[in-house]
């Protein structure tokens, strides 16, 4: 079970909000609690040994964030969405991504890339492992590092808080497709190192169809 030292008695539970926040960020992410899954504040109080507020606050930060809903007299859940729905963001991320591999094509820096084959190499190595959270991670990194290399930040904040969403969706896909995925970011990155900012931005926006398992002319 984890456990969060609470606060002593007027202290600031700000540290402590953030740390479940991340907590219950990485086990959303990770599929742990899965879409629809309803997040009582007591019971999370008791496992994470804090008191409702820092949980209060978390779950609102999360909501703020999208991948919690919350509903009066029901409480929190995390969030699912219809067809519709996943198309919609799917089709924006994939764009985005597109958009973010196309600039980092043509603004790369040596110190940047060498971050992002770093990267690439840990993540290739986690693809056949049973790590999912870890893997996870490792992807949401690959693609926020690609992110720093096309220095947009507008696109950068859009971008984190739509991973985020659509990371529900990819995690049921993702562990059965580890180093397929591997095998596209590859691809992305000998893009933008050549500085092929076209053939960039299509394998990107291809990476999130494939990962989405969409088609993106249906």
């Amino acid at each position: 079970m984890d456990t969060l030292k609470d606060s002593s008695l007027g202290a600031s539970h700000s540290p402590l909000t953030r740390l479940v926040v991340e907590a219950l960020r990485e086990r959303i992410l990770a599929g742990t609690i899965p879409p629809g899954d309803r997040l009582i504040e007591g019971r999370l109080s008791e496992e994470f040994g804090v008191s409702r507020m820092p949980v209060r606050e978390a779950l609102r930060q999360l909501a703020a964030e999208g991948l919690v809903v919350i509903e009066p007299r029901r409480g929190a859940s995390v969030v699912t969405f219809d067809d519709q729905q996943m198309r919609e963001l799917v089709e924006v991320r994939a764009t985005l991504e597109g958009l973010n591999a196309k600039l980092a094509a043509k603004r790369h820096d040596p110190g940047q890339i060498a971050e992002l084959q770093r990267i690439l190499e840990e993540g290739t190595r986690l693809a056949e492992s049973s790590d999912v959270a870890r893997t996870t991670l490792m992807n949401q990194q690959f693609h926020e590092a690609l992110g720093n290399v096309a220095a947009n930040s507008v696109l950068r904040d859009i971008m984190r808080s739509l991973r985020d969403r659509t990371a529900l969706l990819f995690a049921p896909i993702n562990r059965v497709r580890g180093r397929q995925n591997w095998e596209e970011h590859a691809a992305i990155l000998r893009a933008v190192i050549q500085g092929d900012a076209e053939l960039a931005a299509m394998l990107a926006t291809r990476h999130v169809y494939n990962a989405a398992q969409m088609d993106p002319l249906s």
